[in-house]
């Protein structure tokens, strides 16, 4: 059996103690933190594969610990917190958690949802042969020879799927994983509007992640990373059901103030205002 580390950051001791023994009943070997700033030396001393984290912490709160830990770890981040605002939720998966799960916790969709990241490859997972695996092992059907690696969208956007690797232009777009795969799955089927839950079964691999929000979440964060190279549009809000990404012109192609151009600003008010997309 792999040597999986789980971080437990959480200052109620009963929480921790409930979480250490679901994690450790999942086959992690688990070490707990009290407070935001042993929970970042305790994961530079022994890099965890899975973080759970809590935002109230003493000394250095949870998004401050995320973001320290993120800086040089790709391990999953699992948010796991009473607070429920959707700014708390926002900040969270902006700064590099994977999910979050609401207190009181159910173990076994705790559990469950582990489980479904560690079916999503890493990014820095395309382990040579003479590395060891760090996740658990789930076979990857290899790509036929003849199916291309990357996915042309137009207006410089490109998508390389074997290097899991995004750019605008020629410029590298720094993703995070999730985001990542969302931008990938509707790009594999442009054109074509993608359903909320559709996305939340293939990206998360899992119906107890239900949370549909967080597909509008990662969306809402992957428009504004691509808004920072371009002002192209290429992620459409279908109101009510989804998202349906189109090839987009090249700017020479496009005309000034109208088409794609109006859905851009469109959409970032919308993402702003929180509205229903």
């Amino acid at each position: 059996m792999q040597d999986l580390h789980a971080l437990v950051v959480e200052d109620d001791p009963d929480i921790s103690s409930a979480l250490v023994e679901t994690l450790e009943g999942a086959g992690f070997r688990v070490t707990s933190a009290h407070d935001g700033r042993t929970a970042v030396d305790a994961a530079a001393a022994d890099p965890p594969d899975l973080v759970t984290l809590d935002l109230t912490l003493p000394h250095m709160d949870g998004i401050e610990v995320c973001r320290r830990i993120r800086e040089s770890s790709d391990c999953y981040i699992v948010i796991v917190s009473a607070r429920s605002d959707e700014v708390d939720k926002l900040i969270g998966l902006e700064v590099g958690a994977d999910d979050f799960v609401l207190k009181p916790f159910s173990p076994r969709e705790l559990r469950a949802r582990v489980a479904a990241l560690f079916r999503r490859p890493r990014s820095t997972a395309a382990a040579s042969e003479d590395s060891p695996a760090r996740g658990p092992h789930v076979p990857v059907p290899s790509q036929p020879a003849d199916e291309p690696t990357t996915i042309q969208c137009g207006a410089g956007l490109v998508i390389n799927s074997a290097r899991r690797e995004v750019q605008v232009d020629g410029t590298i777009v720094d993703l995070t994983r999730i985001e990542y795969d969302v931008l990938e799955y509707l790009a594999t089927h442009l054109s074509r509007v993608c359903t909320r839950e559709e996305m939340v079964l293939a990206i998360w691999s899992s119906a107890l992640t239900h949370d549909h929000h967080l597909v509008d979440v990662h969306v809402a964060n992957l428009r504004g990373k691509l808004r920072r190279h371009s002002d192209a549009t290429w992620i459409h809000t279908i109101r009510g059901i989804g998202y349906r990404m189109d090839r987009e012109a090249d700017p020479h192609d496009r005309r000034a103030g109208g088409g794609p151009n109006l859905v851009a600003r469109f959409d970032a008010e919308d993402w702003a205002r929180g509205l229903d997309f």
